[in-house]
């Protein structure tokens, strides 16, 4: 399950968790973050229970993404107790995703 996050709830359902989180930073116009959207979903469904995904739109939520300093989209963000443990950015295979997510999970 995928948890749409923004920024009044990302402190909440990101920083807080007691897992990790695989946040998407996305936004309607962009082409890559739609070729990704299904793999994050998949994705979701795989590690459910294992790790938390929360997607961003970053036009609807500015202050984080700056925050992050989210420049390009799709940026695919990893945090683990409350601070960023891996960035991809870009659309990449569904294999380098799941790597950086098993490498977190350890």
């Amino acid at each position: 399950m995928e948890i749409e996050v923004n920024d009044n709830n990302f402190e909440t359902e990101v920083l807080k968790s007691n897992i990790p989180v695989l946040v998407d930073f996305w936004a309607d116009w962009c082409m890559p973050c739609k070729m990704v959207a299904p793999v994050i979903k998949e994705i979701a469904e795989e590690y459910s229970g294992k790790i938390k995904v929360c997607k961003l739109n970053v036009d609807n939520s500015p202050v984080t993404a700056a925050n992050y300093n989210v420049m390009s989209i799709p940026t695919l963000a990893i945090f683990k107790n409350g601070k960023i443990a891996d960035t991809i950015v870009g659309f990449v295979p569904k294999e380098r995703i799941k790597a950086a997510i098993d490498k977190n999970l350890l």
